[in-house]
């Protein structure tokens, strides 16, 4: 008796899984996203006191930053307020500095 085996053809319809899978992953994270808080004038001036108050009396700050629809907390010292390019530089370890544009900021917190 002949075993009559199809070979790689009974495989080609998993050759798509590997996409399935990388949509599916898209998929829930898209779920998680989240739409851009709306930042009024009086907490962008109540934010610049607070970073003017940190980094006057060189404390740390837990700057609240979101980009594509996630938050993160980045929690360090501001370095340098730069307003030609309207960009923070934070110091999140000793000689690492992170850039963060103002326009990403959505909550900041004077760390003691």
């Amino acid at each position: 008796m002949v075993i009559r085996d199809r070979g790689k053809i009974k495989w080609q319809p998993a050759s798509f899984m590997p996409e399935a899978f990388a949509m599916t992953r898209e998929m829930f994270k898209d779920e998680k996203r989240q739409a851009k808080p709306l930042i009024d004038e009086y907490e962008t001036e109540e934010f610049d006191q607070r970073i003017a108050y940190a980094m006057e009396s060189k404390l740390a700050v837990k700057l609240t930053v979101w980009e594509e629809g996630f938050t993160e907390d980045i929690t360090g010292k501001v370095h340098y307020v730069d307003l030609i390019t309207k960009q923070l530089r934070f110091e999140v370890k000793p000689g690492e500095f992170e850039r963060v544009a103002f326009d990403k900021v959505v909550g900041v917190a004077v760390v003691d």
